[in-house]
C-alpha cells in the first residue's frame, strides 16, 4: 500500500499554501497525500496562480490534477498574502499537533510541512521555538535535525545556539545521543545495514592535538571510540574545511556536525532548492522544506516548489521503507 502522507503548509499568508496547490497538480505514484488546513486559504492561493484545486473529503483518492485530500483546520481570520496574522498562529499550531497525532495513533505514515514564522507564533502568544522541538515534545522523544539533499545528508549535536554557547554545549552526552539516533535513522528510514558516518571536530583542524582547543581529545574522541566498540562506523574527528572534499564526501553516508553553521552552509551551497530538513529519532517519518514563508513572494507564483516536491518525495520514501520493516 502506498503510504498516506499529511501534508501541512504552514503560515498560512507565506508561499506554503501556494507550493502545497502547485504539488496538487502533480500525479503521485508513491503516496497519497492528505492536507492540514485551511480550505479559504487552499482556494485562495489557487485562485492567485490560476489553478485548479478541488478539496476532497479524507479517505478519498485524488483522481485529477487539482484534487486534494483535505482536514480542515478553520483559520481565525482570512490570510492575506504577504501579511501574516498572529490571530492565525493557533490554526497554524493546530495543524501539526492534528497530523502529528494522526500519526502517532497510527492513522498516517508521515508528515510534510512547509514554513512556518516564528515571530508570528510567539506573537499570537504561544511559547514556539520551532516544529522539530515541537513534535519532539509532542512525541516525547529526543531528535536529531538533518538537512539533506543529493549531494550530503549532515546532521546537528547543536541547532539554534549563540555560538559562544556552542562550546559549552558539547558534552559527551550531547555527542553520543546525536550519534545514536543518527545511526538508527540511517538504518530505518535510509536501509542502509551498515552506514558509515563522518564526524566533525569542533575546533579548527579538529583542535590539532589540543593546541586549538581541547574538546576533540577530552570528549568527541572517547565518545567515538565507545560507540566504535559497540560496531558503529564513525570517521573522525574530521577538520571541517576539508571533510566535505567530493572525493571524501563519496565514502560517507552522513555527516554529523557540531554545530548549525558549520555544516548547513556547504550543504545549501551544494543544492540549496533540493534541501529538505529531516527530523530524526520521530516514530515517523516527518520532512519539511528548507526554506522559510518568502512573504514577499506570496501569492506572485514566483515561488520555488523543488524543496516541497523533494520533501515529499524523500518522505514517502521513508515511510514505504518503514512500512516493509514492519511487515
Amino acid at each position: 500500500m502506498r503510504p498516506t502522507l499529511a501534508l501541512v503548509p504552514g503560515e498560512p499568508a507565506g508561499i506554503g499554501p501556494e507550493l502545497c496547490v502547485r504539488l496538487a497538480q502533480q500525479p503521485r505514484a508513491d503516496c497519497q497525500l492528505i492536507a492540514y488546513a485551511d480550505p479559504d486559504t487552499l482556494h485562495s492561493a489557487a485562485q492567485a496562480l490560476s489553478l485548479p484545486l478541488r478539496l476532497l473529503e479524507p479517505g478519498q483518492h485524488a483522481q485529477a490534477a487539482g484534487d486534494l485530500p483535505l482536514h480542515p483546520i478553520a483559520q481565525r481570520v482570512p490570510s492575506r498574502f504577504g501579511h501574516p496574522d498572529p490571530a492565525n498562529a493557533v490554526a497554524v499550531i493546530r495543524a501539526l499537533h492534528a497530523a502529528a497525532g494522526a500519526c502517532l495513533e497510527g492513522r498516517l505514515d508521515g508528515i510534510v510541512t512547509g514554513p512556518v514564522h516564528k515571530a508570528v507564533i510567539n506573537a499570537g502568544g504561544i511559547p514556539y521555538t520551532g516544529t522539530t522541538e515541537l513534535l519532539a515534545e509532542q512525541a516525547g522523544c529526543k531528535v536529531v535535525m538533518m538537512l539533506a539533499n543529493s549531494i550530503v545528508r549532515v546532521a546537528l549535536v547543536t541547532t539554534h545556539l549563540p555560538l559562544r554557547a556552542v562550546a559549552d554545549a558539547i558534552s559527551a552526552d550531547s555527542v553520543t545521543g546525536c550519534l545514536r539516533i543518527t545511526e538508527a535513522a540511517m538504518r530505518r528510514e535510509f536501509g542502509l545495514a551498515s552506514p558509515r558516518i563522518a564526524v566533525l571536530g569542533l575546533n579548527p583542524h579538529a583542535g590539532e592535538e589540543g593546541h586549538l582547543g581541547r574538546e576533540e581529545l577530552d570528549i568527541i574522541i572517547p565518545a567515538l571510540d565507545a560507540l566504535r566498540a559497540e560496531g558503529m562506523q564513525l570517521i573522525g574527528p574530521l577538520p571541517a574545511d576539508t571533510a566535505f572534499l567530493p572525493q571524501k564526501l563519496r565514502s560517507f553516508d552522513a555527516v554529523v556536525a557540531m554545530y548549525h553553521d558549520q555544516g548547513l552552509p556547504v550543504l545549501k551551497y551544494s543544492g540549496f532548492e533540493q534541501a529538505v530538513n529531516i527530523t530524526l529519532g520521530l516514530p515517523y517519518p516527518r520532512v519539511a522544506v528548507d526554506h522559510g514563508t518568502a512573504l514577499e513572494l506570496a501569492g506572485s507564483g514566483q515561488a520555488d516548489p523543488s524543496s516541497l516536491f523533494e520533501a515529499v518525495r524523500q518522505c514517502a520514501r521513508m515511510a514505504t521503507l518503514r512500512q516493509r520493516q514492519r511487515a
